[in-house]
């Protein structure tokens, strides 16, 4: 009895509770899964319940990313996709935004846009690709219209959302104050529709990925989705599972530069950048 009193003596002096747990503990936690299902991986492979030609072990994995690095043809192909990406995700999410923001302010805009847009967004890639390669043959331009057809809708959709989400009494406080309509976008409007914006942001970054991949497959000469297909040919399944590595590690390193922009552009918001 007396040890629990001294606990929540001391839990109350320091202002936290027992279970808290900082930041780096809660990094670390969230790293165990993945270390545990790739230590399971690395054994079952080596003990043999897993045939190389289905799922080489990650040491495998790991030494074929090396080779393939020292020879400088990963580094190329990952340079070339993520320009790619890039490229796409700029050219997309400019038009995203840009028509969300019409269609968020103006009813008259929603009427003409939104219906052709919405039945723009229900075709699937796969639907498309035929007829993007007639229009773009199977070059650089391809791969980044479907990129950019992919990122600008999430974008878009959110925008519209938050703009119109914004609370309308913060809106005509600002009129009351004497802010002109530019004031009302710039200091009201769009800080409130940003963490809606931001979700968009990180919805079509994975995107941008999964469009990409749909691009590569078909008539490119580099790449991660070529070196994938050309493994593929020559049942390198260690080259494979190394395309799909560096994906998911792409899609992390994505929506961690995500959440730092968050954190960055809502100081003001108690649930990104403020106290919690």
């Amino acid at each position: 009895m007396s040890a629990v009193i001294t606990i929540t003596a001391q839990s109350s002096s320091t202002g936290r509770s027992p279970s808290a747990l900082g930041q780096g503990q809660l990094l670390a936690i969230s790293w165990i899964a993945p270390v545990v299902l790739i230590v399971i991986w690395e054994a079952l492979a080596r003990l043999g319940y897993i045939a190389p030609y289905v799922l080489p072990a990650p040491s495998k994995v790991l030494l074929t990313g090396y080779k393939l690095a020292t020879t400088g043809t990963l580094v190329n192909d990952l340079l070339v996709s993520l320009t790619r990406a890039a490229v796409g995700f700029v050219i997309g999410g400019s038009i995203g935004f840009l028509l969300g923001t019409l269609v968020g302010f103006s009813k008259l805009a929603e009427a003409f846009i939104d219906r052709s847009v919405q039945m723009v967004r229900a075709v699937p890639f796969l639907a498309v690709l035929p007829l993007v390669i007639v229009w773009f043959g199977v070059g650089e331009a391809q791969k980044i219209f479907l990129v950019a057809l992919g990122v600008g809708f999430p974008i878009y959709i959110n925008t519209t959302l938050g703009i119109r989400q914004v609370d309308p009494k913060l809106v005509e406080l600002g009129r009351v104050q004497g802010l002109t309509t530019w004031e009302l976008i710039r200091r009201i409007i769009l800080p409130g529709a940003m963490p809606s914006i931001l979700t968009g942001v990180r919805f079509s970054l994975a995107t941008a990925w999964l469009a990409l991949v749909v691009a590569e497959t078909i008539g490119a000469q580099s790449g991660l989705g070529f070196l994938a297909m050309d493994a593929r040919e020559f049942l390198r399944t260690d080259v494979i599972v190394l395309t799909v590595v560096i994906y998911a590690l792409i899609g992390v390193a994505a929506d961690v530069i995500a959440r730092r922009l968050e954190r960055s552009l809502l100081t003001w918001h108690p649930n990104f950048g403020g106290a919690r």
